[in-house]
Order: structure tokens, then sequence, then C-alpha cells
């Protein structure tokens, strides 16, 4: 017998607290965005993914209007940067609810350096570095799908394996469990995808 959870018999914090610690482990997008007037923020979003491969883009969810999404809608530009184990810190240090005008990056000594495309820095030690244009902006419920058009992909050199892509095991990606638990790197297995006879 399983216990079923109704989202109409339940407050919305807490059926956002059933999903979260349902669909795990998320993958965390660290979004760095500028305001209009040229202050950077950063900020980590676990409602990531990719929208689509051709075009690319890709895709986070802001539950609210935060500063990340205010930036974007003005500027039109985001760096999406890969959170992992060695930024764990950083990356949760940043979540806090800093006042609008604050930079993240300043305020947390975050190393950062100019983006390729984009005007919004990149996270300097972070090993991937999604540069993106505002492709559109989704409103569901009381969240903000933000999709990005790919404009580049920056990848530090030393986790890039001998096929040219990045090793999993060298970017240490991080994500986000239930309540307040992170997950590590998890042991990957490797399986060839079956054809169809």
């Amino acid at each position: 017998m399983r216990t079923v959870f109704h989202p109409s018999e339940m407050p919305p914090s807490n059926f956002y607290r059933l999903l979260t610690a349902s669909v795990v482990p998320r993958p965390i997008a660290w979004v760095s965005t500028l305001s209009s007037e040229g202050v950077a923020n950063l900020a980590p979003y676990s409602f990531f993914s990719v929208s689509s491969a051709n075009p690319p883009v890709v895709q986070f969810t802001s539950v609210g209007r935060k500063d990340s999404l205010r930036n974007i809608e003005a500027t039109g530009e985001f760096v999406i940067n890969l959170a992992t184990e060695p930024l764990m810190e950083q990356v949760n240090a940043s979540s806090a609810d800093y006042e609008h005008g604050v930079s993240e990056l300043d305020e947390l000594g975050i190393s950062h350096e100019p983006s390729e495309k984009v005007s919004p820095p990149r996270v300097a030690e972070s090993p991937i570095a999604i540069e993106a244009t505002l492709h559109r902006i989704i409103e569901v419920g009381d969240s903000f799908v933000v999709m990005g058009n790919v404009v580049a992909v920056a990848v530090r050199p030393e986790v890039l394996a001998e096929d040219g892509l990045p090793s999993f095991a060298d970017i240490a990606p991080l994500s986000r469990l239930g309540r307040t638990e992170w997950g590590l790197p998890p042991r990957v297995r490797s399986i060839d995808r079956p054809t169809h006879p």
C-alpha cells in the first residue's frame, strides 16, 4: 500500500518539498548575470536541463522573481557555470538572500573571468561555462522557465578527455537532493545503447 499525496490537499510549500525530495538528483545551474547597471549576480538553480540539441537551448527554472530572472529580462544574456564538488561551499553560500544590487561574486570572493560571447562573467574555477542569450521565458504557476540559446561552451582543458568531450570524473558535478542534502559525484557505469533488431 502506497501513501498518496494530493497537491490540492497540501500547502504548496509542503508539496514543493515532496517534489524536490522525489525528483533526484538534480544538476545545478550556477547562473551568472549582469544587471542593467552592470552589477554581476550569481545564484544556483537546481531545476536545470537541456531543452533542445538542435538548435542548442538550455533551461533553468526560477521559483519566483529573483535577481537572475530580472537581469536576464533586462539584458537578454546569462552564463550557466557548472557547479562542482570543489566549489560546493561557494555554490551554497551564493544561494543566500543578498540584497538587490549586491554582487555575490564580490561578496564571496569568487574569481571570475570575461565570457567569450556574452557580457556576464564566467566563474573562473568552474570547469564548464555555457554562455547563452535569451530564447524565451515561460511563466508556469509561481515559477519562470528561462530558456537560453547556447552561443558558446567554454571548457577548461584539464577536464577534456581523449575524445574531446568533458570527462565526468574530472568535472565532479554536484546535484541537489531533498531537504538540505547535496549529491556528490556518483559511481559511473558505461552501457551501450541497444540497436533495434
